[in-house]
């Protein structure tokens, strides 16, 4: 497989992968939990290689030229330059996410945020005993659109944080700069902690849509902001651990040091390497997968409007790798369940909050063929009587 080859996936069956062990023994084509089927970029690899041969693994701080490599990215890709005072190493998003409710919300305060969304959104809170709060999103015209008076509605004296996804998962949704201003204007008023997960900021699959981290609007919604970002899902590398909070209030940024004390695992050496070569050195490889996950998008968003009725892709794909699916026509109390027996392991709406029985995510980080191979498989699940696509 060359560095760019996406179309020739490696053998994942047999190995540690979550995603292929959920079906091992069966022939079932994983396309659920969001990694990608693909090599890391030769950059990664190859630094990897390097810090292997130096045979020393000991407990590990990021070196200047990791963090010059994150300033740099963030500056050349979004216009935002960073502190390295702000950043705050961790080890995984989700880590974060819990981190935050912990230290900004106390028992019973509640966190509001937009649904469907990444399931950790909602259990969070719920893990240390606060409310999580979803505003439903509205489709209008073909689009996800925020009911604004919704989330106004939804606030109380007891509403102290908001969790945004940007880009969403799963809706595939990049925020235009007004929206994140007005969200930004809503905390400010509320007096809001803002948690801004931005892990697919750099998987925006549309080239006239920039990535607008919310905290680079102005200094009044960064000394409110935590931002979370990490080279996991772009460069395929989460298995490695290395995800960054970047906090630029210092009070803010103590609170969250304080709920991370004794209780958050440090990054390892093997992840900061990886995060250096991935922001420093793969620039030629992202823009070569963010090519191929367009081809995939626009096979797939072809062949379920012509082969598929009854499932339905709602709105613009314009972020990630992951295709929320609308099979509510299907009728089906368990379409995970029903997949799964036609040879396809999808994500369960349910788990982003839709209504039981109305959704799945499809994760299309993966060669052609297996999306080919999956349309198949979707069209023999189809019950008998659809009218045609």
């Amino acid at each position: 497989m060359s560095s760019c080859d996406f179309d020739h996936g490696l053998e994942r069956r047999g190995t540690d992968s979550q995603k292929w062990q959920k079906y091992a023994g069966r022939d079932v084509l994983p396309l659920w939990v969001a990694d990608m089927d693909f090599k890391s970029s030769p950059a990664i690899l190859s630094a990897l290689h390097a810090r292997i041969d130096h045979g020393v693994f000991g407990y590990a701080r990021p070196v200047p030229s990791t963090i010059e490599a994150v300033i740099h990215a963030f500056e050349h890709r979004y216009q935002w330059q960073i502190d390295p005072a702000w950043i705050v190493w961790l080890p995984g998003l989700v880590v974060a996410l819990n981190v935050t409710a912990q230290a900004f919300a106390q028992p019973g305060d509640e966190v509001l945020t937009l649904g469907p969304v990444y399931g950790p959104f909602m259990s969070a809170p719920k893990n240390s005993d606060r409310t999580s709060v979803s505003v439903p999103w509205i489709l209008s015209a073909g689009h996800w659109v925020i009911d604004w008076a919704a989330l106004e509605r939804a606030i109380t004296p007891r509403t102290k944080l908001f969790y945004l996804c940007n880009p969403h998962n799963p809706l595939a949704r990049v925020w235009r700069r007004d929206e994140l201003r007005q969200l930004a204007d809503f905390c400010l008023r509320h007096q809001l902690v803002l948690c801004a997960d931005e892990i697919h900021g750099d998987l925006i699959l549309e080239p006239s849509l920039p990535h607008i981290p919310i905290a680079a609007l102005s200094p009044e919604i960064a000394a409110r902001t935590i931002t979370l970002m990490a080279p996991s899902k772009t460069y395929n590398v989460p298995g490695l651990g290395t995800s960054l909070a970047i906090i630029p209030d210092p009070t803010l940024r103590a609170r969250f040091l304080r709920a991370t004390a004794g209780i958050v695992a440090e990054v390892t050496c093997l992840g900061f390497t990886a995060c250096e070569a991935a922001y420093r050195d793969s620039e030629p490889w992202r823009q070569a997968l963010l090519a191929y996950l367009r081809g995939n998008r626009d096979y797939l968003l072809v062949a379920i409007a012509e082969e598929l009725p009854g499932i339905t892709v709602a709105a613009p794909v314009e972020a990630t790798y992951l295709l929320w699916l609308d099979v509510s026509a299907l009728g089906l109390s368990n379409p995970v369940a029903h997949f799964e027996q036609h040879g396809l392991g999808l994500s369960d709406g349910a788990m982003f909050g839709a209504a039981r029985g109305s959704h799945v995510r499809l994760n299309f980080g993966c060669p052609r063929a297996t999306l080919v191979e999956a349309i198949r498989r979707l069209r023999s699940a189809l019950p008998a009587g659809l009218p045609p696509a």
